[in-house]
């Protein structure tokens, strides 16, 4: 099969994307398919022929997640140019030549619908959720406002931060809370706040990234995560981070969390946290595969966070690790993922 694996773009989530990228490459390469990884923003970069990317070398820092998320603006910068396009040049001539587009993009350029809906109007076939449900899953207060009631999760409010409503917000918001931007993942610009300070500084970063902003009621208990995978529920993880919580920097470096899998909970508590999983993944209309995120209190009620339609498949990334608990390896992972895609597409027509 001839497949193309788009990555990097412009998301803060940029590094991340590419590691995925590189990792999903190289597994589907040693299953005997055609593969090609590119990056969305650059785009073909100068490359006369497109085609020389199905046998170019896989570059190994592509592979490792740096501690800190990209400065964007240079990134924008080292490509040169003045075009605005979030897409780069030859990406969706090389995507429409492909039999499959195996989307390893994360966060805001890749997750949020956009690129799905650009590729259901070139008729080319892609891994994950339509563009629809991509699009509400990004949204934490839309989907929260469409599964309450479903499933539990913390209360919260949704604002607008300005330099001008800090100090009005900072007042009167009950802590502990949770500061998260509306549209994001790895944790990147999420803060818990204990106190009156760390509140300040929490909402002043998120009016540095845009100011539409989820203030959460902090919900004390452990971390468990559930991917969906077709149909079912794949057996939970527990994220132990060894040093505060569960943030960019202890995501992606190996060795700040212990992941436990599957997770050590009763029975019970697996079942429920499962079902919330899939009733989230089906209201919002999510379809092939995505990781659901929940704080579980301690009498094993599953509060839900987030779900996340292009979960990561780095080498610290959870749903590998619970695709194996259930006898999937990670280059048996990718095929079905786009196996699942393929069907799903059928089904959409």
């Amino acid at each position: 099969m001839k497949i193309l694996v788009l990555a990097g773009g412009l998301s803060p989530e940029r590094n991340v994307s590419l590691s995925s990228g590189a990792l999903v490459c190289q597994a589907l390469r040693d299953r005997g398919h055609q593969v090609a990884l590119m990056d969305l923003f650059y785009g073909l970069d100068g490359a006369l022929d497109g085609e020389n990317l199905y046998v170019a070398p896989i570059p190994e820092s592509f592979k490792r997640v740096a501690r800190e998320a990209p400065d964007l603006e240079q990134v924008r910068a080292s490509r040169g140019g003045e075009s605005p396009s979030a897409i780069g040049p030859g990406v969706l001539e090389m995507c429409a030549r492909a039999d499959v587009v195996f989307l390893a993009l994360h966060g805001a350029c890749g997750e949020d619908g956009r690129i799905q809906a650009a590729l259901e109007l070139l008729g080319v076939p892609y891994t994950g959720s339509g563009c629809l449900g991509s699009a509400i899953a990004m949204d934490k207060d839309l989907t929260k406002r469409l599964v309450d009631g479903l499933v539990k999760t913390p209360q919260w409010e949704t604002v607008t931060v300005t330099g001008e409503n800090i100090p009005e917000l900072t007042e009167r918001t009950r802590l502990p809370a949770v500061v998260k931007p509306i549209a994001s993942g790895s944790s990147i610009g999420v803060y818990i706040a204990k106190n009156r300070t760390e509140l300040k500084k929490a909402l002043e970063e998120s009016a540095r990234l845009g100011g539409r902003t989820v203030i959460e009621e902090y919900i004390k208990g452990r971390e468990i995560q559930v991917a969906v995978l077709g149909d079912r529920a794949l057996p939970s993880i527990e994220i132990i981070p060894k040093e505060g919580f569960y943030n960019y920097a202890n995501k992606y470096q190996p060795g700040a969390a212990t992941e436990v899998c599957p997770s050590r909970i009763p029975q019970k508590w697996e079942q429920d946290v499962g079902s919330a999983a899939l009733a989230v993944f089906r209201a919002i209309g999510l379809s092939v595969y995505a990781r659901a995120d929940f704080i579980v209190a301690s009498d094993g009620t599953p509060y839900f966070l987030e779900i996340n339609t292009l979960p990561g498949m780095t080498p610290t990334s959870l749903v590998p690790q619970e695709a194996a608990a259930v006898g999937l390896d990670y280059g048996k992972l990718c095929e079905t993922i786009i196996q699942i895609s393929l069907e799903a597409r059928k089904e959409r027509l």
